[in-house]
């Protein structure tokens, strides 16, 4: 039998990093939790968190925080219909891109009750890699799937169009967007991940081995940056609508967007606690994304 207050420091030094990060979570002292994960240790056999900085979980590590999370949500479920085990709000770690957090999953997450989310900020590219390794119990990914042991929905495309400052549009494609004048105007990149501004240009038949980029992790930085004429981006028509409907942005060539699939995708043992997270999902994602 596993002890669950040895499962929880297990995970709360990999998702904090630290033994005293952990500690201060689960309001203890780092060397209870160093004593918990040793005991832990010996109990499996196996070696269950690579000390440095960070700290991280060996692969078994990874399993038994999926165990953990897992028997969480379980008993999360369990309190609804017996509501004399109080076990308090249930912590569910999601995948979720940057883009779609800024623009419409908050009043998805808003619209439920009973739960403590963990978002993993991460590229819809490789979001699903998190539900690969058992990090997170749901993803907002642009991969349908199949994933072993996990159902996926559909929710729509997240609309991008490539945006910049009419000023900024003026200077650099005074003769039409050209192969030319791409490798030249500074664009804008979330990550090294980050595609999008690839994807569109090669779909206009404009894809350069490279554009020259400035590096901003943040949705709303991207919006500021077009505005302020430093960049031209993929920005989430959700996201710059009105700055579109006043002229402040515009298009560097009409009426071109980049439609990105979402799914929502989640292990087929938390469904049942996800469940109210799920349709809050889907109905908000039906109300905001294109269908």
């Amino acid at each position: 039998m596993l002890d669950p207050a040895q499962l929880a420091a297990l995970a709360a030094v990999h998702r904090r990093g630290a033994f005293d990060l952990a500690a201060a979570e689960l309001h203890v002292t780092p060397s209870a939790i160093s004593q918990r994960i040793k005991a832990l240790e010996e109990a499996t056999g196996t070696l269950l968190i690579r000390r440095g900085q960070p700290c991280t979980a060996t692969d078994a590590g990874l399993r038994l925080i999926r165990h953990h999370d897992e028997v969480a949500l379980l008993e999360s479920t369990l309190a609804q219909d017996l509501p004399g085990l109080a076990p308090g709000l249930a912590t569910l770690r999601i995948a979720v891109n940057a883009d779609s957090l800024a623009t419409w999953v908050i009043p998805a997450l808003a619209a439920t009750d009973g739960f403590l989310f963990d978002l993993v900020i991460d590229d819809q590219d490789v979001s699903q890699d998190w539900l690969r390794r058992g990090e997170v119990v749901a993803a907002l990914t642009a991969h349908p799937g199949p994933l072993q042991g996990c159902d996926t929905i559909p929710l729509g495309a997240l609309r991008y169009r490539a945006t910049a400052s009419p000023g900024y549009r003026t200077r650099w494609f005074a003769q039409g967007v050209t192969p030319e004048a791409l490798a030249r105007a500074p664009a804008l990149t979330f990550s090294d991940k980050d595609r999008l501004q690839t994807r569109w240009a090669k779909a206009r038949g404009l894809a350069r081995p490279a554009l020259p980029t400035h590096r901003m992790a943040s949705s709303q930085a991207f919006v500021d940056a077009c505005l302020a004429g430093l960049a031209w981006g993929m920005n989430p028509e959700l996201l710059i609508a009105p700055h579109l409907a006043s002229g402040a942005l515009a298009e560097l060539i009409p009426d071109t967007p980049l439609d990105v699939p979402l799914h929502w995708q989640f292990t087929r043992l938390a469904a049942p606690a996800l469940a109210p997270v799920t349709q809050a999902v889907r109905r908000v994602a039906r109300q905001t994304l294109v269908q």
